[in-house]
C-alpha cells in the first residue's frame, strides 16, 4: 500500500471501540505537536480523544497549525499536523470514515469529486501535512521510540510537468502522487535510519 494512503487511513481512523484509555489531554497535546514545525507548536490547535474514543478539541489554536493526537486504539505512535486551510478536507475524510467508508481510494475519490464540484474547499497553493510515527511516545521526556517523520504538500491539480517532479516513488526522493487530481500532493519521505 502506498505510504500516503496508509497514513491518511490512520489519520482518519475514528474507533468506536477504544482499546486503551486515552492519555490525559496534556500528554496527548505534547505528543500531537511534535509533528508541527517547532516555531508553531505552542499555538497549534490540537484534536485528541476523550474517554469514549470520540475525537474532541483538546486545545484551541492561535496559528495556522491543526494537530491530531495519537489514537490510543491503534498500535504504535502516529501523529500529524497540517495547515488549517486543509481542515475541511481532513475533517471530511474523518466524516467519511465514521460513515464506514474505510477504503482509502474510495474516500479519496469522494473528496476529490467534491473539490472538483466546488463543494469542498481545498486551497490551490501548497499546504503541508506532517506525520511523525514511532513505536511509542513518552510525554514526560518528549521522546519517541523509533521516530520517523515525513511530509506531504498538497498541490491540487499539479502534474509532473508543472512541478518538475517525478511521479514514481523513488526511496528518499520527493515525488508527485495523484498528479492532475484534486488530491495531487508532493511526498517527501526520507530514508529511514538503519537500525
Amino acid at each position: 500500500m502506498i505510504v500516503a494512503r496508509l497514513t491518511a487511513g490512520l489519520l482518519l481512523l475514528v474507533s468506536p471501540a477504544f482499546a486503551q484509555e486515552a492519555p490525559p489531554p496534556a500528554a496527548q497535546i505534547a505528543g500531537a505537536v511534535v509533528a508541527a514545525p517547532e516555531d508553531r507548536r505552542a499555538g497549534a490547535k490540537v484534536l485528541g480523544w476523550d474517554a469514549a474514543g470520540k475525537m474532541v478539541t483538546l486545545r484551541e489554536g492561535s496559528n495556522d497549525q491543526v494537530c491530531l493526537a495519537d489514537n490510543p486504539a491503534v498500535a504504535g505512535f502516529n501523529v500529524a499536523c497540517y495547515h488549517k486551510d486543509l481542515d475541511a478536507f481532513m475533517a471530511r475524510g474523518r466524516e467519511l470514515t465514521a460513515q464506514g467508508i474505510t477504503d482509502d481510494k474510495q474516500r479519496d475519490s469522494i473528496r476529490w469529486k467534491e473539490v472538483d464540484d466546488k463543494k469542498l474547499p481545498l486551497p490551490r497553493e501548497g499546504r503541508m501535512l506532517a506525520i511523525t510515527t514511532g513505536k511509542s511516545f513518552d510525554a514526560a521526556t518528549g521522546t519517541i521510540e523509533d521516530s520517523y517523520s515525513r511530509w506531504v504538500i498538497y498541490v491540487p491539480y499539479a502534474t509532473g510537468e508543472s512541478t518538475g517532479l517525478g511521479t514514481k516513488n523513488v526511496p528518499g526522493m520527493p515525488w508527485l502522487m495523484d498528479g492532475g487530481t484534486a488530491g495531487a500532493h508532493i511526498m517527501i519521505s526520507p530514508l529511514r535510519p538503519k537500525q
